[in-house]
């Protein structure tokens, strides 16, 4: 848990609140987590926030769609949505760049925000982001069991204990049973329920948006970036961190070993260490 004294406030962003807080002083560092049921950013980084407050202003906000902030995410460009938003929200906080670090859903929002706007984004660390070999072929077990979680019979603890102990991590029995309850409730929110953040897309057009493998911009993006990806990741395949790695010219791949697709927690002091070191050198 963060011990650190946190400052929360809420900004506005084309009509929409986002949710946020800060701590620690310094080159500021934007943490997006990830697209599971539940999430939030405090909930995702716990393990994180300290340690980078050690050395960075760190701004960890509840994506769109999640916490406590707003509902709802255009689906018909979901990672743009995010990357907007996001962005303005930088505009809100007065800061003209920032590093970006993204874990799944939050990845790809970072990767997209770096394409948008190369010139908002000091360095990316990528731990295995979304849209990168999601959206063709058969999707992976742990992505099928995301997005059925609103679907069928609705949302269920043994719907999301199933997802986090069997797809999210390396090692099931480490996730206690207290972070599962928490982000149950979470995920059961009247207005979460009324509208789900993260659903199947809406379209084709939509597909080909959220998938980064068709994007020509990547081979022109200068932002240095890590991309950290779990060997043993059942969410997003750890492939697509050599494909991101041949395609983006400054970009570094680190593969972690008995690691899911929850890297920054699974193994936060070796995240944490890594982390800094790429972002202050």
């Amino acid at each position: 848990m963060t011990s650190n004294t946190m400052t929360e406030r809420t900004v506005r962003v084309n009509g929409k609140d986002i949710f946020l807080v800060e701590t620690g002083a310094g080159a500021p560092v934007v943490l997006l987590h990830g697209g599971g049921p539940g999430a939030s950013g405090v909930s995702n980084f716990s393990r994180n926030i300290d340690a980078l407050a050690e050395n960075f202003r760190v701004i960890v906000p509840d994506m769109p769609g999640y916490g406590r902030s707003a509902k709802g995410v255009d689906r018909s460009d979901p990672f743009g949505y995010l990357a907007t938003h996001i962005g303005g929200m930088l505009d809100q906080l007065g800061i003209e760049r920032a590093h970006l670090v993204g874990n799944s859903y939050g990845g790809a929002c970072a990767l997209r925000l770096a394409l948008d706007n190369p010139h908002r984004v000091d360095k990316l660390v990528l731990m295995g982001p979304g849209g990168v070999g999601t959206t063709r072929g058969v999707p992976t077990a742990g992505l099928k069991s995301l997005l059925s979680y609103y679907g069928g019979d609705g949302p269920s603890l043994d719907k999301l204990r199933a997802f986090i102990r069997t797809y999210l991590v390396y090692d099931g029995s480490a996730v206690p049973e207290a972070l599962i309850e928490s982000r149950y409730a979470s995920s059961i929110d009247p207005e979460v329920l009324a509208n789900p953040p993260l659903q199947r897309p809406a379209g084709l057009g939509a597909l080909w948006r959220m998938d980064f493998t068709r994007d020509r911009r990547l081979g022109d993006l200068k932002t240095p970036t890590l991309i950290i990806w779990g060997r043993d990741d059942k969410v997003n395949k750890p492939s697509g961190a050599t494909m991101l790695g041949n395609r983006i010219p400054n970009a570094d791949v680190l593969i972690t070993a008995n690691t899911g697709h929850w890297v920054q927690w699974e193994r936060a002091d070796f995240f944490n260490a890594v982390t800094t070191s790429f972002l202050t050198a």
